[in-house]
């Protein structure tokens, strides 16, 4: 996943050249103080499309907290990405993102690479938030090991998303998902799993859907898995090279059934790129493959920055912050801590999910088993095989 030394250079520059300035490291490896001993600069890099749950909650921080933190700046990139970006910046040894905002993909990728920075349980105590997990984001938690930080989370999927004008008897099984695909070539779609929740939390989902030796090991345990997805690959025409894409060609009908999670299937309605008649299944015997975004520090941050992102961390994890993480369904329902009721979210979320919410989805979330995504190693094993024998060759670029 590393990039070309020119390649990962210019991550380098066009990063900074997004807002994050170029600046000299002071003491990367002392103790982290409680709080900076002058305001700083944090330049947070979000590869999961986090900010949009939490960039409200960081604002409200540093409008308060301007004695630890004088300016944020945010930059966007695709989780393939990230290891490039901050490879290129350790090498060099000048580290310019402080935090990173990741799904599952990125924080496995970075702890494969040994990339992050040690957060617990040294600092547990300036993050008591992270008592108050519920039961499925501290499972998440437990992937972290001691390197990342859960700031959201949800149930996720897999489920099957299509337009009822288009689909009006779905799959029920993953042999009826194969026998449409089989009928209708290029109709079934998913995005690569390295950077898409959907495409994700598919791949993870099929090995409990068909029933294999083992869900968590994908190179011994996944028989089934593979070979079923071998066989669908005959009948996909293109991977998008993300979530964002699938939804656009369900919306425009050159995709018929595609993979989706809980968010994604509302938040897109919320934005129109999806028709709000649009409606979801689930396949039989289905396992929800949970998921969570992570903050994480990258190795040689200064430990004055340390200390303004722990303080901004803690205040990420309380319930009148938490509640924003609700914002318009994109990771529904989206608080990592228990008692945040959607009544305590902005008006406007109230409103999306009350007019596109699903109300089935809270017997749906509570009528099936919840599965932890695969740990780092498997992760990453998983993402390889699945680029090397299944899709990558037909990624789009």
């Amino acid at each position: 996943m590393s990039r070309k030394p020119l390649v990962a250079l210019a991550a380098v520059v066009a990063l900074t050249a997004c807002g994050a300035p170029a600046k000299p490291q002071r003491n990367t490896g002392g103790t982290v103080p409680d709080k900076p001993s002058t305001a700083v600069t944090i330049n947070i890099l979000d590869v999961a499309g986090d900010l949009q749950l939490t960039q409200g909650m960081i604002d409200e921080f540093v409008s308060h907290h301007h004695d630890q933190i004088a300016k944020v700046t945010y930059a966007k990139a695709t989780a393939p990405e990230l290891v490039g970006k901050i490879k290129a910046q350790q090498n060099a040894g000048r580290v310019d993102i402080d935090l990173v905002l990741t799904g599952v993909d990125g924080l496995a990728a970075g702890i494969d690479q040994g990339l992050w920075t040690r957060l617990l349980p040294a600092y547990a105590n300036r993050l008591s938030g992270m008592n108050d997990y519920l039961p499925g984001a501290a499972a998440m938690q437990e992937l972290a090991g001691d390197y990342g930080v859960t700031v959201t989370y949800y149930p996720s999927g897999p489920l099957i998303e299509y337009l009822p004008t288009n689909v009006p008897n779905p799959p029920k099984t993953p042999a009826d998902l194969l026998t449409y695909a089989r009928a209708n070539p290029g109709a079934v779609q998913y995005a690569r799993p390295s950077n898409s929740g959907p495409g994700r939390t598919f791949l993870m989902g099929l090995p409990y859907l068909l029933g294999d030796s083992d869900p968590k090991d994908p190179i011994n345990g996944w028989a089934k898995t593979w070979d079923y997805l071998s066989e669908l690959n005959k009948y996909v025409t293109l991977y998008p090279s993300g979530t964002t894409e699938t939804m656009k060609n369900l919306a425009n009908g050159s995709a018929k059934i595609i993979a989706s999670t809980t968010g994604w299937d509302i938040n897109p309605r919320v934005l129109g790129t999806v028709p709000k008649e649009a409606a979801i299944g689930t396949l039989q015997g289905f396992h929800w493959v949970t998921d969570a975004h992570y903050a994480v520090i990258p190795k040689g941050v200064d430990v004055d920055e340390q200390a303004a992102i722990r303080n901004l961390l803690a205040d990420m994890l309380t319930p009148a912050q938490q509640a924003k993480a609700y914002d318009k369904g994109y990771f529904y329902p989206g608080p990592a801590i228990k008692d945040v009721p959607l009544s305590m979210a902005p008006q406007e979320s109230r409103q999306a999910l009350g007019e596109f919410g699903r109300p089935e989805y809270d017997q749906l979330i509570a009528d099936n088993p919840t599965e932890v995504p695969l740990d780092a190693k498997a992760l990453v094993a998983a993402f390889d095989r699945w680029d090397r024998e299944i899709g990558g060759a037909k990624v789009t670029k």
